[in-house]
């Protein structure tokens, strides 16, 4: 039996940390689900002696930091941007790997038991450029449907790889395995069987461990069976579907998916069986993210080099799916993590590729932008990658103060869970009402009022002419609802704009010398920073008395990079300056935008980096300004900083989805799309469901052909409800836990007699 890791640092505490995991030595609490005491009665007749094995050493106490050393970081380089070093993992005609290109995967959506149905569609992802797909084995009858399909997909030339979509089903996944390429496992519930809640008391880590028998002998044999034909295999936690054990030892956590996934991987190494991925999905990018860095850090000390699949599961549908994929994925990717990617989207499979694809360049252009990293000041990163954290300090301590004698309200400048700023022109400016609406305003009778989704703030390309009445009346009403002005000092000293902000590069206003004075009217100044100022510089941010820094890079350095050494130097000086990230827009499709946004500046949002954004557009750009702020917004929703509609949390459908995932996901999000700050689980099936409602307010789940549960949180609280019924019940159900508002009707301008 081999060790795990690193076999010199082990000899010393081998006998210390190895914990028999024999059947038959199993102390069998009561509460146990039925499905495990079956294992564990069925270990007698194996041949498996699990008292041999040797088990990762726990995280829990100071074992694993005794045996392999501290945590150290989860990428290669955190200053210069290298794919992270892995295995090859062999998948039929294509490889995993870090010295392989991005595989790019998709899912079947139909039901596999239909053979022809499931072959065209197949087909159709291969000839979109999909590298391979994903198919859901629920049960025996599938399992024999993936023997036809594998030969129907060969006979008309096609050999893109499939993967076996596995859950509760050890001995279907024995089958299924000589028929196709890759099999996925969920360690949540390989051998745990239905997701439960109840929670068990462990005494003793003791206890814990000693329940890993029943994991041996349902995995075993399938770990045995991929080895003798050569088959990959991806061990994928899911946040949703951990374990009733797992969750009552760790918590819903990052770490509880980490050591899941390590118990399955310990298996098989100890099998000699090495030909698989990591996956830790979540709905959550955060979690996600810190999942996947927890994972990849301690396969760096455990001296572990599997490839990582990364995927934001139950993404949603549109620009929000498209959103939430760019963070999770794009964050990853942009410090050199990650092997394969799935985009995980409520639409048809094909549709997913353009996303993945798109994703898979981006990563592998951060590969060539060592110029640009390396163009980066020194700094030291201090991040703490197992755990959120605002570096700066919450945002409400950050917020502008009033002061005495202000004529504005100073403090809507920027928002306590996330700022966005629009930049207007002064074309924008000649139609007020086009711009209200575009801005995110309501209107009476031609006056704007601030809604949930107004933009925070304005950066003005250009003032307008002082005898410009019309802009100079719009800007004055938006001020007086408490909307921030923001315009360069260079304009302000040629058109003074009352009660605005003066904004200028930290150099210049540096320049200025001793407490600057501002121009004519202006109230609050605002710096830009670019990313290649010097320490000094930057810890003088403090004592500007500015009101933001708008965190603006300069193109010839690493966006990524620059950003992180900012924060770190504002940090350090102890500054509480809340900085905006500056982003402009190049010409291209809204979803390609959604995605470019995600990976440059969700990426650093879900470290904290930053308290808001500010979206422009390049010259030969069209995005009008309500699509720059709506995509501005949902930037902010999908880092979750800022809620500002209804949080779906959508799976993207596969071969068990109990009814129509799209349309039921249309009707619900038309029915319930207006609530802010409510998050809506919709599911299609029980594997994931309760799990991922668990990050949710309510759930709509598939529970049997024409049948649908409701839950609030992780509660179950109606069952078997009729299709047609179960919106509408769903409805009734947030209005009965209070949080139901009705849809606010468009303002009409009324016609006012003078």
């Amino acid at each position: 039996v081999g060790l795990i890791g690193n076999e010199a640092k082990m000899k010393g505490v081998v006998l210390a940390l190895c914990l028999a995991a024999s059947a038959n030595a199993l102390t069998l609490r009561s509460a146990l689900p039925r499905a495990r005491a079956r294992a564990r009665r069925s270990a007698v007749s194996m041949e498996i002696d699990t008292s041999k094995l040797v088990w990762t050493p726990s995280a829990k106490t100071d074992a694993r930091d005794k045996a392999f050393g501290p945590l150290k970081a989860y990428a290669p380089d955190l200053y210069e941007v290298s794919r992270r070093k892995t295995r090859t993992v062999e998948c039929g005609p294509i490889k995993f790997g870090s010295e392989h290109p991005l595989v790019r995967q998709t899912m079947a959506t139909t039901d596999t038991r239909d053979v022809q149905g499931t072959i065209e569609q197949v087909i159709r992802c291969a000839d979109e450029g999909f590298d391979l797909v994903r198919i859901t084995v629920q049960g025996m009858n599938e399992a024999s449907a993936c023997h036809k399909i594998r030969e129907g997909l060969f006979k008309k030339g096609y050999d893109i790889p499939l993967c076996a979509d596995m859950h509760f089903q050890p001995k279907v996944a024995m089958r299924v395995a000589e028929a196709i390429e890759k099999i996925r496992i969920n360690p949540g519930n390989f051998a745990d069987g239905r997701k439960s809640f109840e929670e068990t008391i462990y005494e003793s880590e003791e206890d814990y461990i000693g329940e890993r028998g029943y994991l041996v002998e349902a995995f075993v044999p399938l770990v045995e069976k991929c080895k003798e034909l050569n088959r990959a295999m991806r061990i994928g936690t899911n946040h949703g579907s951990l374990s009733a054990r797992v969750l009552s030892f760790y918590g819903d956590t990052p770490r509880g998916m980490v050591e899941s996934a390590i118990e399955f991987a310990d298996i098989a190494r100890q099998c000699d069986y090495h030909n698989f991925v990591f996956s830790m999905k979540a709905s959550n990018p955060l979690v996600m993210v810190q999942a996947y860095r927890l994972l990849a850090a301690e396969m760096d000390r455990l001296d572990w080099d599997y490839p990582l699949h990364l995927g934001v599961t139950e993404a949603g549908e549109g620009e929000d799916g498209r959103m939430k994929s760019a963070i999770g994925i794009g964050t990853l990717l942009s410090d050199g993590l990650g092997d394969t990617i799935r985009v995980s989207l409520t639409e048809d499979p094909e549709f997913e590729y353009t996303p993945c694809n798109r994703l898979a360049e981006i990563g592998a252009n951060v590969l060539t932008e060592g110029a640009k990293q390396k163009a980066v000041p020194k700094y030291e990163d201090t991040r703490d990658f197992t755990a959120y954290e605002r570096p700066l300090g919450p945002i409400e301590d950050l917020l502008p103060c009033q002061k005495e004698g202000d004529e504005v309200d100073y403090r809507g400048l920027l928002h306590r869970d996330g700022s966005v700023l629009s930049v207007v022109s002064p074309e924008d400016l000649s139609s007020p009402d086009a711009l209200y609406r575009a801005l995110g305003f309501k209107t009476a009778v031609g006056m704007p009022f601030k809604d949930i989704s107004t933009s925070d703030s304005l950066v003005l390309t250009a003032s307008p002419a002082a005898d410009d009445d019309k802009a100079r009346t719009a800007l004055r009403r938006m001020q007086e609802v408490g909307v921030g002005v923001i315009a360069s000092l260079e304009e302000l000293e040629a058109k003074p704009i009352p009660n605005a902000v003066a904004l200028v590069t930290l150099k210049e206003f540096l320049a200025l010398g001793a407490d600057p004075k501002l121009p004519e009217g202006a109230g609050r100044w605002a710096v830009t920073v670019e990313g290649d100022e010097s320490d000094a510089e930057l810890a003088a941010v403090k004592d500007t008395g500015a009101v933001m820094c708008l965190l603006e890079i300069k193109p010839e350095l690493s966006r990524l990079h620059a950003s992180r050494r900012v924060v770190e130097a504002l940090k350090k000086a102890g500054s509480k300056v809340p900085l905006v990230h500056k982003y402009t827009a190049a010409k291209s499709e809204p979803y390609e935008l959604a995605l470019e946004l995600g990976v440059a500046v969700g990426s650093l949002l879900v470290d904290g980096v930053g308290e808001g954004v500010c979206l422009g557009q390049a010259e030969d750009a069209t995005f009008g300004v309500d699509l720059l702020r709506s995509t501005a917004f949902g930037l902010l929703q999908g880092s979750r900083m800022r809620s500002t509609k209804t949080e779906f949390v959508s799976c993207p459908s596969c071969g068990r989805t109990l009814f129509d995932l799209q349309e039921v996901t249309a009707q619900i999000s038309e029915r319930t799309g207006h609530l802010p700050g409510v998050s809506i689980a919709i599911m299609g099936c029980i594997v994931n469901g309760p799990g991922e409602m668990a990050d949710a307010d309510f759930g709509y789940v598939g529970s049997l052909p024409g049948k649908v549960d409701l839950y609030v949180g992780k509660e179950m609280v109606k069952r078997g409800i009729p299709n047609e019924d179960a919106c509408d019940q769903l409805v009734d159900l947030i209005k009965e836990y209070g949080k139901w508002k009705d849809k606010e009707e468009e303002e009409v301008e009324e016609l006012v007699a003078a």
